[in-house]
């Protein structure tokens, strides 16, 4: 309960990452994977930009392996979205080991070795929105072997699967960045007021503004999601936090929050 209760205290999602990969590097994992996709297609991959990612892995890895598409090639990334709990890096390994592996394969397990993540645990949670996968994949400390790895596994994988799905549930209540800008403060009351049921009409006269600048906020709450309809747009910005959010003091959230690149809400 005490390793939990931090959790439960975190009210965005910088601090919890920061807490999580402190409490998971005193187990010996301290590099971390974290993937979150509510919007992925009828195919296995989808756009990264669609996901919530958290890591600290090297930033070259990270632009490999995102940036230039390498994930598509992960083995465990693979796992992660066909099954659901726990798996040996060594146990999916060697699971496939009678195939031959694929030219993508071959340069994912060469980026791996090349940075000395070459251990580990993957968790796949369960999830109960269609098409959604969320997993976090978990390196032990350089120079530790897969050995090392089952038996802190073996010790405490109990408690890290239980840590890691607290984890996971806290992280889908806070307010999601994803590879996206955030929505302006004016876009997400827009939005909110279209999830409430209002017409173009009713907003333009709530807001005090006319029905052409209300459809300027939605499209631009469309370009910042990545969708292409007002309704596709209110059901990512609820999966993603992005509106009817609540500040500390329990009101309705009107700060804007700092992200470089944003625009600027014009009224």
């Amino acid at each position: 309960m005490n390793r939990l209760q931090p959790y439960l205290a975190m009210d965005n999602v910088d601090d919890l990452w920061a807490h999580h990969t402190a409490l998971m590097a005193e187990y010996g994992f301290d590099r971390l994977f974290y993937a979150f996709n509510a919007f992925r297609g009828a195919g296995l991959y989808d756009n990264p930009e669609d996901a919530l990612l958290l890591t600290n892995m090297p930033s070259d890895y990270v632009e490999a392996y995102v940036g230039g598409g390498m994930f598509r090639d992960g083995v465990m990334m693979r796992w992660a979205i066909q099954n659901t709990g726990a798996a040996s890096w060594r146990q999916v390994y060697e699971a496939m080991s009678d195939e031959p592996l694929t030219r993508g394969e071959r340069a994912m397990r060469e980026l791996n070795e090349r940075h000395g993540i070459l251990a580990g645990y993957t968790i796949s949670f369960p999830m109960a929105i269609k098409n959604a996968n969320a997993g976090i994949g978990m390196a032990v400390r350089k120079g530790m072997t897969q050995d090392d790895a089952d038996a802190i596994w073996a010790e405490h994988g109990e408690d890290l699967q239980v840590i890691n799905h607290v984890a996971h549930l806290c992280i889908l209540q806070l307010p999601a960045r994803g590879q996206q800008r955030l929505l302006t403060p004016r876009q997400a009351e827009v939005l909110e007021l279209v999830a409430d049921g209002k017409t173009m009409q009713d907003i333009a006269m709530l807001l005090e503004r006319n029905v052409a600048t209300v459809e300027k906020h939605l499209r631009g709450a469309r370009d910042a999601l990545g969708v292409e309809t007002t309704a596709q747009a209110v059901r990512k910005a609820s999966i993603l936090n992005q509106i009817f959010r609540l500040d500390r003091s329990g009101t309705a959230e009107t700060r804007r929050p700092h992200l470089a690149g944003s625009v600027s809400d014009s009224r």
